[in-house]
């Protein structure tokens, strides 16, 4: 799916109905925490001043989760965060959050691609798959010639043979690192 642009313009009525400009029907809280778990970025206006809202709903999503008992900030970092609004650091946490909040980000999208993989990070993976790749190759060839034709569109036997003696010496290095790894 691609994502748009531009943000969900969400807009806020006198009677503090919020209206979904998208799909012209109004949503709740949760719809907004909803569209944000899918990435979509959302903004909140109020429909008579044009004040943008959002940073106030955006708050109050997280004290409802976390009033629920979903807790995910811990009292201690609740504390520092009120403590910032009263000291010098205030000019510094904003920006400390938002680094550690991206390099979170980018830890979790380093974890879910290792995570699609996982035999990825296994010692010897690497020659294993190339190893692999080699012999699908040679089991594939030696069926009605369909490999490796030449340009007559026949396969050539020397081409074979040699992909046979590069199989047989890749198991033997695969069997070396299996024994290696069992000791």
């Amino acid at each position: 799916m691609a994502e748009p642009s531009q943000p969900l313009l969400v807009k806020r009525y006198a009677s503090r109905r919020l209206y979904n400009t998208e799909t012209s029907d109004y949503v709740t809280l949760d719809d907004i925490a909803g569209f944000i778990r899918d990435g979509r970025e959302v903004q909140i206006v109020d429909l008579k001043s044009g004040d943008d809202l959002t940073r106030q709903y955006l708050l109050q999503i997280i004290a409802e989760h976390e009033s629920r008992g979903e807790n995910v900030l811990p009292v201690d970092v609740l504390t520092d965060l009120v403590r910032s609004y009263t000291s010098q650091a205030q000019s510094v946490v904003p920006q400390f959050l938002a680094m550690s909040f991206e390099m979170l980000r980018e830890g979790q999208s380093k974890m879910m691609e290792n995570f699609s993989n996982p035999m990825s990070a296994m010692p010897g993976y690497d020659a294993m798959k190339a190893q692999q790749e080699a012999f699908m190759k040679a089991m594939t060839g030696g069926m009605s010639n369909w490999s490796s034709p030449n340009a007559e569109g026949v396969a050539d036997e020397g081409e074979d043979e040699e992909d046979l003696s590069d199989i047989k010496k890749q198991l033997a290095q695969l069997q070396d690192q299996l024994n290696k790894l069992s000791k």
